[in-house]
């Protein structure tokens, strides 16, 4: 059998690791093994942490609507079900920045769904 050099491949690898471990702090960024282990922890609190980024950013919405919407003697609940009974299909992102950046408008959809 012929004798496979796999140098290249090695560093390749290694450097990719220590490349994705830049800013660590201490051995973390430095060495290989432990580098490799923080990777793959950092790795999956990103993942994990892009589901929570859309989680908080729901929550945040709906806390504003309700701030909103209580102004106008509704609350969060009684709003949504308005809106679903009008058909006016408005994400909570929508309306979320309808409260802060358009008020009348936001206040004429509170008025066109009251009556």
């Amino acid at each position: 059998m012929t004798r496979i050099k796999r140098g290249n491949v090695a560093r390749k690898r290694r450097k990719k690791v220590l490349k994705l471990a830049k800013g660590f702090r201490g051995s973390h960024s430095k060495l290989f093994r432990t580098a490799k282990q923080q990777v793959l922890k950092a790795l999956k609190y990103s993942y994990i942490g892009r589901k929570n980024r859309k989680r908080n950013y729901r929550r945040l919405w709906i806390i504003r609507i309700n701030a909103a919407t209580r102004l106008y003697n509704i609350n969060y609940s009684e709003f949504i079900c308005l809106l679903k009974k009008k058909n006016i299909a408005l994400n909570r992102k929508v309306l979320s920045q309808l409260v802060l950046i358009d008020k009348p408008f936001f206040n004429y959809l509170i008025q066109f769904i009251k009556f």
